[in-house]
């Protein structure tokens, strides 16, 4: 009965994983309230998985990632990059290999945030369409994280499980072997061919260019016998009924950038608005104003050269996600305008107010230029422009690095767990000032924290009531037919297939525990087993939901859900192939 409730469970997640509508995070803790209902786990040890070595180890390298990124280091290594010339398998080359490196000793996520601005902006100063660059990048970042005990949170999930079965986890450079040559003919594939085999997309305009933004914005005066004159901002919607946003104010030749609603207008005043065609006549017909023609008040005012406006992409932690511009209050709350959104190609210029934004949207926004990238920052959104090195950083570059590698070297040499020297290493990178205490739990991405920890507990269910054996020996059934290797890659494109389509750390915990028994019943060692799941944790190359990297670079290249096949299937397969002897021979049975 208990094993039927975990399969229940089991398929229960799956489904909601691949659904998408309810965060992964959610779907774990879901999936534990009714193990621990239905007296399958206990209660007082619902929780046991905060504790454990990967979900702590996890959080850290989280730590040490974003200050690495505040160091400067990655900052200075993208100004470098933009010196490459123009020739763009070099392009690719280049920023593959430094997100690679990256994503060894970081998030993922985080040095591919890094680099796609640096990215988007050499393919437009190159005239070549993003969609060329950004998915190989955000591939390369998914590859780098195969090398290293830290590189991805299934490397250290694994090492947990490897702890529990033999007595001793994977090291720092364990998976360097396999995950090491694997990244790098990645690599090679996706400079020489792969971005051969995807679409030219989104090819080469910029900010308001690419949007036609002026195509949409206009400004109206208010003439003494306006319907709005004497009315507050706030009060036009309900003399007109259209959906025309209120972007500024110009009073006097002086632009108020998004006036508070409650600002009275009066007679001269210029409302720069944006509409549509045949919203903003319907607008000027109920209103009463009059058109300015031609005149550009928002470019003549005073004050206008401190208004900027750039591009934006909604991460997936973003706390727009799911929302609409109108519920987040985004203009009062933080003070930006909404002008357009990008979502896979579509340009959405109607009832912006009432678009529920999604991860991977491209949001045109218009702000100060002194905070627009602090307030997108804090929208939980990447700024797609370029940004200058840090003020200061460069000298903190040495004192990151040093910390970070004393880490290492603490880890390699097996004087500390590596759950307590890196947790070491993110306290110092505090107390030396690379990173303030305020940015350390800003940097944790607390929903794979409790994703993970949610996880785990609902893995040794599937353990201890004999569903992990029970699947192992479904495995076990071709064992009789088939030789060891084949049943090596099984192993490996179930797990390839299973982070495809939910989160790669809740597929690694899933799994870890039917490779062991598989790797038992053929009376063979579980480590090469255990790498087979590592690796295949670590590609998601089929479809944008399968890893956030893949996300992040779906509305900026303005990709479809199939374009990631195009890729990633042979990339996959390449990997199977490469993959299966490296094991066999770095990992013997």
């Amino acid at each position: 009965m208990d094993q039927s409730i975990v399969f229940g469970v089991l398929l229960l997640a799956l489904f909601l994983f691949a659904w998408g509508r309810i965060r992964h995070d959610f779907t774990a803790l879901i999936s534990l309230f009714i193990l621990v209902v239905s007296g399958i786990v206990n209660p007082s040890d619902a929780f046991d998985g905060f504790a454990h070595p990967a979900v702590i180890t996890v959080a850290s390298v989280l730590v040490i990632g974003k200050a690495l990124e505040y160091s400067g280091l990655i900052d200075l290594l993208g100004k470098w990059v933009m010196k490459t010339g123009k020739n763009l398998m070099l392009q690719i080359f280049t920023l593959s290999v430094i997100v690679a490196v990256a994503s060894a000793f970081m998030n993922n996520v985080g040095a591919l945030a890094i680099m796609m601005p640096v990215a988007i902006h050499l393919a437009r100063k190159s005239g070549n369409p993003p969609s060329y660059i950004l998915m190989p990048v955000a591939f390369a970042s998914l590859l780098g994280g195969m090398a290293t005990l830290i590189g991805t949170p299934p490397n250290i999930i694994i090492a947990t499980f490897r702890a529990e079965e033999m007595g001793e986890p994977f090291g720092m450079f364990s998976f360097t072997p396999v995950g090491g040559v694997l990244m790098l003919a990645g690599i090679a594939f996706i400079t020489l061919i792969g971005w051969r085999l995807l679409p030219g997309r989104s090819a080469g305009k910029s900010d308001s260019e690419r949007f036609d933004v002026d195509d949409y914005i206009t400004e109206v005066e208010v003439t003494s016998d306006s319907n709005v004159k004497s009315k507050t901002i706030g009060e036009i919607d309900k003399i007109s009924k259209t959906d025309v946003q209120v972007l500024g104010l110009v009073r006097k030749g002086k632009r108020i950038h998004a006036p508070d609603l409650d600002e009275v207008l009066a007679t001269g005043d210029v409302i720069i608005v944006e509409a549509d065609a045949e919203e903003l006549k319907t607008f000027v017909k109920d209103t009463k104003t009059k058109l300015v023609g031609g005149k550009k008040f928002r470019k003549d005012a005073k004050g206008s050269e401190s208004i900027a406006i750039t591009e934006a992409v909604v991460m997936s932690d973003s706390p727009l996600a799911g929302r609409t511009a109108s519920n987040v209050r985004m203009r009062s709350r933080y003070g930006i305008n909404l002008l357009a959104v990008a979502r896979r190609e579509r340009k959405m210029h109607k009832r912006l107010d009432h678009v529920t934004f999604r991860a991977g949207d491209v949001l045109l926004l218009q702000g100060r230029e002194h905070l627009i990238y602090d307030t997108i920052t804090s929208m939980g959104c990447l700024p797609l422009a370029e940004r200058g090195l840090r003020i200061g950083s460069r000298s903190k570059i040495p004192l990151a690095l040093g910390i970070f590698a004393l880490s290492i070297v603490i880890v390699v040499t097996g004087l500390l767990p590596v759950q307590v020297s890196f947790t070491m290493a993110a306290v110092a990178m505090v107390l030396t000032g690379v990173l303030s205490a305020k940015e350390v739990y800003k940097s944790i991405d607390w929903p794979v924290i409790v994703l993970l920890a949610a996880m785990i507990p609902v893995g040794n269910a599937l353990e201890t009531t004999g569903g992990a054996d029970l699947i192992a020996s479904n495995i076990l059934d071709f064992g009789e037919v088939f030789p060891p290797w084949l049943i090596l890659g099984l192993i490996l494109v179930i797990t390839m297939f299973l982070s495809d389509i939910i989160n790669n750390a809740a597929t690694v915990v899933l799994m870890a525990p039917i490779a062991i028994g598989v790797a038992a019943g053929l009376g063979l060692s579980a480590d090469p087993f255990l790498m087979a799941v590592a690796i295949g944790g670590s590609c998601a190359f089929l479809t944008p939901i399968g890893h956030q990297s893949n996300t992040l670079v779906m509305g900026p290249g303005g990709y479809r859900f199939t374009d990631y096949w195009r890729m990633g299937l042979p990339l996959e397969i390449i990997i199977v192939l490469i993959g299966i002897p490296l094991i066999m021979v770095v990992w013997p049975f």
